[in-house]
């Protein structure tokens, strides 16, 4: 059958008369049309971790703030009223939410040991641990006092830090503060807004 553009008139008309006689009733229908799935959720404002830019997002999430209960995430949306990107995203910031609920997202800290091949989870007090111990040694081992002249330099050019576009300026500033604490001179942030 290949109906033309008046038949399909014609049908809708039928339907539609058909629909007002027989008392169809489509006002839940559309009272639940214009309900939103974010009409309940509570805005988080934010910024994407993806790049440099730092595009404003905004995270719905629906709970009830209780204690014990985590906030599920139903909708990630650009912010029209951030500076950078007025509400638009591209490809890797719209598909935020997928990656907030992917199921294979890492929730612990995982390590691979030395000549091994599989991945184990421990603590992050286990974690932190290892790496304060791996940096003090990498320090020790490479710190540099004099340059090849003599000069006092006091620099450890054997370790470096690069930040992301999400770090606040307060944490970059402790950052830096704590890397030339440690003499780090290689220090770069992908964010420079």
């Amino acid at each position: 059958m290949n109906p033309t553009r008046r038949d399909f008139f014609k049908i809708t008309t039928v339907g539609g008369a058909a629909a007002a006689v027989f008392g169809f009733d489509l006002k839940p229908a559309f009272a639940q049309l214009r309900t939103l799935k974010i009409a309940r959720a509570s805005e988080t404002r934010s910024t994407c971790p993806y790049c440099s830019v730092s595009c404003g997002v905004i995270i719905y999430t629906i709970g009830d703030r209780a204690k014990n209960v985590t906030p599920q995430v139903v909708h990630v949306e650009g912010d029209p009223d951030h500076p950078i990107n007025r509400g638009t995203l591209c490809p890797k910031g719209a598909s935020l939410e997928q990656d907030i609920l992917n199921e294979r997202r890492l929730l612990k800290p995982q390590v691979r040991r030395p000549g091994g091949t599989d991945w184990e989870d421990i603590s992050w007090d286990d974690a932190l641990n290892e790496i304060a111990a791996k940096v003090k040694k990498t320090r020790d081992d490479t710190f540099i006092e004099r340059d090849a002249a003599g000069h006092t330099v006091n620099r450890c050019e054997s370790i470096a830090w690069t930040g992301g576009c999400t770090d606040t300026n307060e944490f970059n500033y402790l950052v830096v503060k704590s890397m030339r604490a440690l003499g780090v001179v290689h220090l770069e942030n992908q964010a420079r807004v």
